[in-house]
Formats: structure tokens, C-alpha cells, sequence
């Protein structure tokens, strides 16, 4: 199955994609890369998911915004594409979590942006990763993801 197809059997909705908030472009392609800035988790309504986990977010709280990173960055991919179906795979992934300095699950909120990629892309959705945590994201956003994606014509 394509991964346009993948998404609406899962019955998701993307976010519009983001606009740039200072200067830099949301993605560049490079050959066969594409390399796509950070994302923060950006709703369906344009608002975003603040706070810190550990916090104002527990870990469920967390891994939620994670995926809607995730929501806001395939958006972004196929603006710049045209389609999801010209991503082959996801190759690397690095990943801020706003969290309090005792919390340590950041692999654990991860998931919630990695699940997603691997329930649109299958395995191909599945790629190397950095998961860190930090004080302070633009905003107060809870997490910030930025991807490198192989694509194809």
C-alpha cells in the first residue's frame, strides 16, 4: 500500500504545513535527502502543544505531542514533495524533549513520533535516532524533531 493510502486507512488529519518563524526553509532536498528542519507539535487548529514533561506533560502527555510533531512534519514532506510516496526512508532523527532535569524517559516520548512514522512508512519508517533532553524550546513547546528522509522521483 502507498503511504498516502497508509495514511487515510489510519484516519489521520495533517496540520497545514508550518511556516518558517525565522530565517531558515522548513526543508531542503539534496539528491536523494531531504532534510527537514525542526518541527514542534503543531495541531489542526495552528496551536501547539506547550509545557515541559515531567511537569506540566506526563510521560503519555509527552509521547502525544511527539506524535503530532510527527503529524506536523509529514505535512511538511508533502508540501515539499508533492506526496508521502516519495519517501523510501526515514535515515536519521533528532529529537528535544522540554523536560525537568530528573526526567529520563526522552526514548520513551520519542516513541510517540518514531510509532507514527513506522505505522505510515512500515519499516522504512524506522531510522537511527537521538533522543536528548532539554530546559527550554522555542515557545515553550514541549518537543522539537528534526529528520533526514531518502526520497525518490
Amino acid at each position: 500500500m502507498d503511504h498516502e493510502s497508509r495514511l487515510k486507512e489510519l484516519g489521520l488529519v495533517l496540520p497545514q504545513a508550518p511556516k518558517p518563524i525565522a530565517t531558515y526553509k522548513t526543508a531542503v532536498r539534496h539528491g536523494d535527502l531531504l532534510y527537514v528542519s525542526g518541527h514542534g507539535p503543531l495541531r489542526v487548529d495552528g496551536t501547539l502543544i506547550v509545557g515541559r514533561v515531567g511537569d506540566d506533560l506526563d510521560l503519555d502527555g509527552g509521547r502525544a505531542a511527539a506524535r503530532q510533531v510527527g503529524l506536523a512534519m509529514l505535512a511538511t514532506i508533502r508540501d515539499h514533495l508533492g506526496s508521502l510516496n516519495h519517501v523510501a526512508e526515514l535515515i536519521k532523527v533528532l529529537a528535544l524533549v522540554r523536560c525537568t532535569p530528573e526526567f529520563g524517559d526522552q526514548p520513551k516520548v520519542v516513541n510517540g513520533f518514531s510509532d507514527l512514522m513506522v505505522e505510515v512508512f512500515g519499516e522504512a519508517g524506522k531510522g537511527a535516532r537521538s533522543a536528548l533532553g532539554t530546559s527550554a524550546l522555542p515557545g515553550g513547546i514541549a518537543v522539537e524533531i528534526e529528520a533526514i528522509f531518502q526520497v525518490r522521483p
